[in-house]
């Protein structure tokens, strides 16, 4: 880790090993943005229904992410580290712009079609890189105040909050193109079933879809 670089999953050398599973989830988010924005031109009308599943299933993540912060990491950080409680509760309920952003992508690729879809794609690209910048600001130096058992202990517990759909796509959409080092962090984090089924069914189910993305029709 990089004792003197503001800590941010765009430099994941910054981080301490254990929070490279928070971070690659913010890594993926920021990689789909920049997919979506280079698929626009390519996209046909008859590309938009499979490019519109496989952005359902990010915004399904994405919505899990940011709520179950909401609903449980800001308040639980909040009640073990009392000190921090400002700078948690900061943190809650700041994801209207997001959702908002989140709704235009989805109305263009239902109802509007390409031209409009990269105005949207754009204004979420920019919403979202900004969020996630404004959050690491806060959140790391927080977590960093925690042991890595009780850190490691918390992300599980978040983790366990995921509907069934969101918990089968994680492992391969958070280590899709990851950094090798943070690879390893994070699957030796996980129940080893669960890093078997990420690297096999689970992987190969996540690549099929997103031809739907990298080569749009």
């Amino acid at each position: 880790m990089t004792t003197n670089a503001p800590m941010s999953s765009e430099r994941l050398d910054s981080l301490p090993g254990h929070f490279h599973g928070f971070a690659l989830m913010h890594v993926a988010m920021r990689r789909d943005a920049r997919r979506l924005l280079a698929a626009v031109p390519a996209l046909s009308p008859a590309g938009l229904p499979d490019a519109g599943r496989w952005w359902g299933r990010l915004r399904d993540v994405i919505e899990w992410h940011h709520r179950s912060e909401d609903a449980f990491l800001w308040p639980e950080l909040a009640r073990r580290l009392p000190e921090c409680a400002g700078q948690a509760e900061a943190l809650a309920g700041d994801h209207a712009e997001l959702e908002a952003a989140m709704a235009a992508v989805s109305a263009a690729l239902r109802d509007a079609g390409p031209a409009a879809l990269g105005a949207a794609a754009q204004r979420f690209s920019d919403v979202l890189c900004a969020h996630l910048a404004d959050e690491e600001r806060v959140a790391f130096p927080v977590f960093a105040r925690l042991t890595v058992r009780d850190y490691l202990d918390l992300e599980q517990r978040l983790v366990r909050t995921a509907p069934r759909g969101v918990l089968a796509y994680l492992p391969p959409w958070m280590l899709d193109g990851a950094e090798p080092a943070a690879v390893r962090h994070v699957e030796a984090t996980m129940p080893p079933p669960v890093r078997l089924l990420g690297r096999t069914v689970l992987r190969r189910r996540y690549e099929r879809r997103l031809t739907a993305i990298t080569h749009p029709a």
